[in-house]
């Protein structure tokens, strides 16, 4: 039906707060409210392991995901312009942000 992980955002030492989000939900599955399932305890996990951000990098196009993300907290943190490409399109890059804890 669908996945999630964390991943490190950046290698090096001074990144090492900060994760990336993914999920992934099959098509026929969409709607039904198992991305947020998937998001939430993704946020959990990464709050729990001691982790004080988590980065989205969202096709922008993709207009479900901002909207989860969003549900859940996440801002708008910046957009990257004709950095991707699918199907002979060009694609920008949405990121999004959400702060698990104060500096």
């Amino acid at each position: 039906m669908g996945w999630g992980s964390l991943s490190v955002y950046n290698s090096r030492q001074g990144w090492s707060e900060t994760v990336e989000d993914s999920v992934f939900i099959d098509h026929a599955y969409h709607g039904r409210g198992l991305g947020k399932l998937i998001l939430q305890a993704l946020l959990e996990r990464a709050k729990a392991i001691g982790h004080g951000s988590v980065i989205a990098r969202i096709s922008a196009e993709q207009t479900p995901s901002r909207r989860l993300h969003a549900s859940l907290g996440f801002v708008e943190a910046g957009l990257l312009r004709g950095v991707g490409r699918k199907f002979g399109q060009k694609l920008d890059c949405l990121y999004m942000l959400k702060t698990l804890r104060q500096p």
